[in-house]
């Protein structure tokens, strides 16, 4: 067994908790402390973020005590949700979401950007992912380790429905989280392809991996916007670089979600 699995026991309590974290960052810059909305959604590529910032959507939230990341509010459907940008990859998105959660979030929306694996149409297009497969190391921490990680499947219905309610056709499946997008070979991507794996990307399976073992609401989506750029006119993901579709993805799933 490789060393990333050695001293792993995801029932073992933490010493180092978010809350402790968020208590010393407030201290230290003076912050009051101000729950988040409780809806939240990460941007890892930050696309949504800077749309909303230059459209004077976006507002700063002076009081998230977070290190690391700025924290937005939006105006979206009848309420108010948090945003932050650029939490890309497993172990940055995971550290996020622990402190949102510790801040009053209580549902977390994820919209990443991801590669085609299997075709399930032309890009760009939306993937609900009901499972992740594991290549990547933060998911051991939290979860014993397994093939996939899985997204709670009541949650995942109940999103789909509610995207279903408001006419948004987006597809349902696994995709495949790595750490290296860059070691992405045609052996590994023939693997994925084979258990029909629709999309590669960053943050899912660590996500899910978190959501359960803290028993948060996470939903992640794939923005498939590309082939891994083997041919020209990659990466394209739409109106205002796809923000518009994101945001009625994100509404969508947070109507039906935040109640539930």
């Amino acid at each position: 067994m490789p060393p990333l699995l050695d001293n792993k026991n995801p029932g073992a309590k933490s010493v180092f908790v978010p809350s402790a974290l968020l208590r010393e960052a407030r201290r230290q810059k003076g912050l009051a402390t101000v729950n988040v909305p409780s809806v939240c959604v990460l941007d890892p590529d930050g696309d949504i973020v800077r749309w909303l910032k230059s459209t004077g959507q976006a507002h700063i939230a002076n009081d998230w005590p977070c290190y690391h990341s700025e924290l937005y509010t939006f105006a979206i459907g009848s309420h108010v949700a948090g945003i932050v940008g650029c939490a890309v990859g497993a172990p940055f998105a995971v550290l996020i979401a622990e402190e949102l959660f510790a801040c009053g979030c209580e549902l977390l929306i994820s919209v990443t950007s991801a590669g085609q694996i299997t075709s399930a149409g032309k890009p760009p297009y939306f993937v609900v992912i009901d499972r992740a497969l594991r290549d990547e190391g933060t998911s051991y921490h939290y979860t014993a380790p397994s093939e996939y990680s899985d997204a709670d499947p009541r949650l995942i219905a109940m999103a789909v429905r509610a995207l279903k309610a408001k006419g948004l056709n987006v597809v349902t499946g696994p995709s495949w989280t790595t750490d290296a997008p860059f070691r992405e070979t045609e052996e590994a991507i023939a693997a994925a392809r084979s258990h029909g794996i629709l999309a590669v990307e960053m943050e899912a399976a660590a996500l899910y991996a978190f959501a359960r073992a803290a028993s948060k609401k996470v939903v992640c989506l794939a923005h498939v916007t590309n082939t891994m750029a083997v041919a020209g006119q990659d990466f394209e993901k739409g109106e205002a670089e796809g923000t518009i579709a994101a945001l009625r993805v994100i509404e969508a799933i947070s109507g039906g979600l935040s109640k539930s």
